[in-house]
């Protein structure tokens, strides 16, 4: 059992179930259009629980049609937490949301529910599930290393972070210039490595993750037709509106929004829009699936499965029990 850590929740929050089991937290994870929201409220509804949003850009209220968030007439009168607790003026801190979202799943177990988090950005699961903290920020610091990106380009900082942590430079490799200015602000700050201060895969909380996967073929089409319906529902309408509000970077830089933006500032046509709102989104995919393939811990089950809820209930009840038995080893179809 893992040890409390600041902002965490206590280890052992037991909730009756049936008998003598406890009550683990349910994360339905996963790549993206792979249906985890549909498993969630399935999850939620048969074993009274509570959803706690896992993806970062549904964080911002405004960012509906191209985050896919769900409506409040679609949550099935399911208590949500986590969505639309941000304007998209505002950058997303991963600490933030682990202390609000940790605070949330508290809340859920003292009501006598269940947590079901769901969502596939993977750094925010790590960050409310597992032993994970934080160092401060050094604004001084930042603008300075930000300044120097600027100056002498990515690539001068990354060759500084691969000689400080040769770890970390591979791991975040050359082009994410926000990553890099943050290790090296970490390494800074903590005057340890960036790699120290990673999530270590315990959870604070007893829980289980459920993974979706995908055939990569079907997972494309399902892509297309969310891009399809984006569009018809008004994506383009929604960012319009949104840019009056004046959207921050990170908001900015969301699949689905970035495209729209650079087709409103007149770089490309729509069609070019649409197929590369496409395009990133598979590609986002496979992110996904490479990141949550490399954690053992994960049960996966394919998304067409018609039995899919069935299945899941199953994994949940054995990890009640705790005789969960681990899962075979990922299959890898989009991370491949």
């Amino acid at each position: 059992m893992a040890a409390a850590v600041p902002g965490a929740l206590p280890v052992a929050v037991p909730v009756a179930g049936e008998g003598s089991e406890g009550r683990v937290v349910v994360a339905v994870v996963g790549p993206t259009a792979t249906g985890k929201s549909d498993l969630g409220l399935a999850l939620a509804e048969r074993l009274g629980g509570e959803v706690v949003n896992v993806d970062a850009m549904q964080l911002y209220r405004g960012m509906d049609i191209g985050t896919a968030k769900l409506a409040v007439a679609e949550r099935r009168g399911i208590p949500h937490h986590q969505l639309d607790v941000l304007d998209v003026d505002e950058d997303a801190s991963v600490a933030r949301y682990q202390r609000d979202a940790r605070a949330d799943l508290a809340g859920i177990s003292a009501r006598g529910a269940r947590g079901v988090v769901v969502g596939g950005s993977g750094l925010y699961v790590r960050a409310l599930l597992d032993k994970l903290t934080f160092p401060g920020v050094d604004p001084a610091v930042r603008a300075r290393l930000e300044e120097r990106a600027e100056k002498h380009g990515t690539r001068h900082l990354h060759d500084e972070l691969a000689r400080l942590d040769p770890a970390a430079a591979i791991a975040i490799g050359p082009a994410n210039t926000r990553r890099i200015v943050r290790a090296l602000e970490v390494i800074e700050i903590t005057g340890q490595p960036y790699t120290a201060n990673l999530p270590e895969q315990v959870y604070v909380v007893p829980a289980v993750q459920i993974g979706l996967d995908c055939d990569r073929a079907v997972l494309d089409e399902r892509v297309d037709r969310r891009v399809d319906r984006m569009w018809e529902q008004g994506l383009v309408e929604e960012v319009l509106g949104l840019l009056t509000r004046g959207m921050g970077r990170t908001a900015a830089r969301a699949v689905g929004y970035a495209e729209v933006i650079a087709l409103v500032r007149g770089e490309g046509d729509e069609a070019d829009a649409r197929a590369a709102v496409a395009g990133n989104t598979r590609r986002l995919a496979r992110k996904q699936m490479t990141w949550f393939g490399r954690d053992q811990r994960v049960h996966w089950l394919d998304a067409r499965d018609p039995d899919l809820v069935a299945r899941a209930l199953e994994i949940v009840a054995a990890a009640d029990r705790g005789d969960l038995e681990p899962g075979p080893e990922p299959r890898r179809t989009l991370g491949a």
